[in-house]
């Protein structure tokens, strides 16, 4: 069981430990390092959430998110790796906008995968819809676009036996 430690880490400490040295807190430039990157990696997210909803501006938003990931994650592991060699704190947010930065990567990447496989049928489904009025058009376009799509897995899946 675990002994009682009063809040400032003053009391008995066990034997052969060393209390936990405190490090002195970043400076400025790391602070905003790490902010920015923080920032960015929240950016490249909130961009692919809200920014796909057109097709052809869906390219544009998928390849400028993928720059702020890319870009958060240079930033965060840059003030990580400075703080470590002057001996500080590690800047707040630096390691949030690396997390960040990755997930925001990773989506752009398989954005721009799904992209690339399935464009002329998202291409085809995109004029359609713009061309449909009611709701049964819009439902004739889901359907022509689920079995084109389909018929994309399947030669997909067949290639790779």
């Amino acid at each position: 069981m675990a002994r009682y430690q009063p809040p400032g880490g003053r009391g008995p400490q066990p034997q052969g430990m060393l209390p936990p040295r405190q490090l002195p807190p970043p400076d400025p430039a790391l602070r905003q390092h790490g902010l920015a990157a923080a920032v960015l990696g929240g950016l490249s997210l909130l961009g692919l959430a809200l920014g796909l909803g057109d097709l052809h501006r869906g390219i544009y938003v998928v390849v400028l998110t993928a720059v702020f990931a890319a870009t958060a994650i240079m930033l965060g592991a840059r003030a990580n790796r400075r703080a470590r060699r002057s001996g500080t704190a590690r800047p707040r947010g630096a390691v949030s906008g690396i997390v960040l930065g990755g997930f925001g990567l990773a989506f752009s990447a398989f954005w721009l995968l799904v992209l690339t496989v399935f464009w002329p049928q998202l291409n085809v489904y995109d004029n359609c819809m713009n061309g449909a009025n009611t709701v049964a058009a819009q439902q004739a376009c889901r359907s022509q676009l689920n079995k084109s799509m389909s018929g994309e897995l399947s030669v997909l899946q067949g290639s790779s036996k």
